[in-house]
């Protein structure tokens, strides 16, 4: 892929937002079903907490939620958007579209604001980052609504304690303007790898066309079940990693030293370590919310950004980029100037 020097595109984040699940979980609750020592969790997964979502806590419900809140920041009436997107990596019902749900759930049903869903797993949010700004540079879309509703636990095996106390529910929402009116807010840059050979090693095999319910409720069952080798996908997002974060910075056209902040995906703390050790980063240049919010899929680079804004880490004019990686196994990143 050609690594040139890519245009700026101007794009600005009016608001954020986040919806936090009505059910908090310590990790003491997985010590105590596992039969570990207590703190044994907390040091295994490097998360002190995360929140479950309860029945009536739906992706939709969640995302929406996290939408009033970042439309309340931006000062918009959601009826002002010009597209309603959602990222979740798992959908909350296979048709329609969680998007299309979640405008229902803001009150817009008869306003026929266009509703889609982008699906890249973990990396959706930069995917559809980089989707929008390529309308806002032809002019099709002037503000767009992003969000992220994801229930994790619907799909976690409570056996394994490699991944069952890895993962939290939660929403998080973008709120995006493009045009000239934007100031000196930039994207700078995207870019984004997929690297198949790694397609296995994160899995939910049920839900699609795959595994049906005619192959028996027992298999459809166990393959609805989130499944990781964990070992195997560290091993190849470490191999790759260092390769795309200089690609990325190519694009941007600037070192990653004269960044403010890293806002990652909160894939785990061994993962945000690596990270961290990679890249040479000073102390306190990587968002972290995992220890108590666990990770969170799709939601969880948003849901870090909004953080990072709310506590002040990030002002206008800072540069800083988003990255992750996801099932697949794929890479993306953004390079933007808040």
């Amino acid at each position: 892929m050609d690594q040139d020097i890519t245009p700026a595109i101007p794009l600005r984040i009016l608001g954020t937002g986040e919806y936090v699940p009505s059910r908090r979980v310590p990790s003491e609750n997985f010590d105590q079903r596992w039969g570990k020592p207590a703190g044994w969790t907390r040091r295994h997964v490097g998360i002190d907490c995360r929140y479950f979502a309860d029945a009536g806590e739906t992706a939709s419900f969640m995302a929406a939620r996290a939408a009033h809140e970042a439309l309340r920041r931006a000062g918009l009436e959601a009826g002002v958007m010009d597209a309603i997107i959602s990222v979740g990596s798992v959908p909350e019902q296979a048709i329609p579209c969680t998007a299309a749900l979640v405008q229902r759930q803001l009150g817009l049903s008869a306003s026929t604001i266009p509703a889609f869903d982008v699906n890249a797993t973990c990396l959706g949010f930069l995917v559809a980052l980089d989707l929008v700004a390529g309308a806002f540079a032809t002019g099709r879309f002037r503000r767009v609504l992003l969000v992220a509703g994801e229930v994790a636990s619907a799909g976690l095996d409570w056996n394994d304690t490699d991944t069952a106390a890895l993962f939290g529910d939660g929403a998080a929402a973008v709120v995006l303007e493009g045009g000239p009116q934007t100031s000196d807010s930039r994207l700078l840059a995207t870019h984004m790898e997929t690297h198949s050979e790694g397609a296995g090693f994160c899995q939910v095999r049920a839900g699609g066309t795959r595994v049906r319910l005619d192959d028996g409720v027992d298999a459809y069952a166990e393959a609805s079940k989130f499944e990781m080798s964990g070992k195997a996908t560290y091993r190849l997002a470490a191999q790759r990693l260092p390769d795309f974060m200089r690609r990325l910075f190519a694009r941007a056209g600037i070192p990653m030293e004269e960044l403010r902040k890293l806002v990652p995906h909160q894939a785990s703390a061994k993962a945000l370590d690596h990270l961290e050790v990679a890249l040479r980063l000073p102390p306190g240049a990587l968002v972290r919310i995992l220890a108590d919010h666990g990770n969170q899929m799709a939601a969880s680079i948003p849901l870090a950004l909004h953080h990072a804004i709310d506590r002040g880490e990030l002002r206008q004019g800072d540069r800083f980029a988003m990255v992750g990686s996801g099932a697949g196994l794929s890479f993306a990143g953004a390079v933007l100037r808040l």
